[in-house]
């Protein structure tokens, strides 16, 4: 597995919100699943005025709470969190081809996940009837023999779709023609303090990498415990670097050695014992 896991990393390294319901407000939103889709084009029929007035998720800041039905029971988000890293991904929709393979690949690494005190809640805009046999189709073709053992959000008011700024703009403003409002592929990386550290937006043609997901997770994590940054393609072992707010003295007697290429950019080996603590 880890050879494996290696060589998956390493060519992830090279390929490398608007909510809908204000974050301020006191309540927090419920998501029940089975409401029919003309409702969902209810919700969704705003005015382009309305949508260019959402505010935005922002690196850092609070990931919206909300409540929903999932594949595993009602959920409370901050509840769930707990004091884990949590990874937050959607799909536009069940019985998709390439959402299966999607959800399929994040199975095979969910031991890697939660080695690093990291839960996976994946969200699709659909049902927990249609979640439950999607399901049975994922681990049939697509999991390698591993069980989907994470929890995947009903969403088919796209609720919270809308909450972490997931439907697509023109699938939005197009709502009269298509229809229903679209769900694109995004990932949130949560860290335990409910911050949002991480997001990717990516089109419904193209799947995500699962890797890429957990090299970026290794940096923040490797980041937030040893106050080090990483260069690009970085995965776990190789040399990191000295922020440019460290001094050349702070460096020394927190790393031990370091290689300066420039006064701005100075390169410590991998902080092993920093990060045992």
């Amino acid at each position: 597995m880890a050879s494996t896991l290696s060589r998956t990393l390493r060519i992830a390294s090279i390929a490398g919100v608007r909510a809908g319901i204000r974050v301020a407000s006191a309540r927090t939103p419920i998501i029940r699943p089975g409401f029919a889709q003309k409702s969902a084009v209810r919700a969704f029929s705003v005015s382009r005025a309305t949508f260019d007035e959402q505010p935005r998720l922002r690196l850092g800041s609070p990931a919206p709470n909300f409540k929903a039905e999932t594949t595993h029971g009602p959920i409370d988000f901050h509840e769930f969190i707990g004091k884990s890293w949590t990874i937050l991904f959607s799909h536009p929709a069940d019985f998709t081809p390439v959402c299966t393979t999607e959800l399929g690949a994040f199975a095979q690494l969910e031991e890697e996940f939660a080695k690093r005190n990291t839960k996976l809640i994946g969200l699709s805009a659909n049902g927990l009837d249609s979640h439950e046999k999607w399901i049975e189709d994922i681990e049939e073709v697509a999991t390698n023999g591993n069980k989907v053992g994470f929890p995947i959000i009903a969403d088919p008011e796209r609720k919270v779709a809308f909450l972490y700024d997931m439907v697509d703009h023109q699938d939005l403003t197009n709502i009269d023609t298509k229809g229903i409002a679209f769900t694109i592929r995004a990932v949130f990386i949560i860290d335990p303090n409910k911050k949002v550290r991480l997001t990717m937006l990516y089109p419904a043609s193209t799947g995500r990498n699962t890797a890429e997901v957990l090299r970026v997770l290794d940096s923040l994590q490797t980041g937030d415990k040893a106050g080090v940054t990483t260069p690009i393609n970085w995965v776990p072992g190789e040399d990191v670097i000295v922020p440019p707010s460290v001094s050349n003295e702070a460096a020394a007697a927190k790393f031990g050695e370091f290689r300066a290429v420039k006064p701005y950019l100075r390169y410590t080996k991998y902080p092993t014992e920093l990060l045992k603590k």
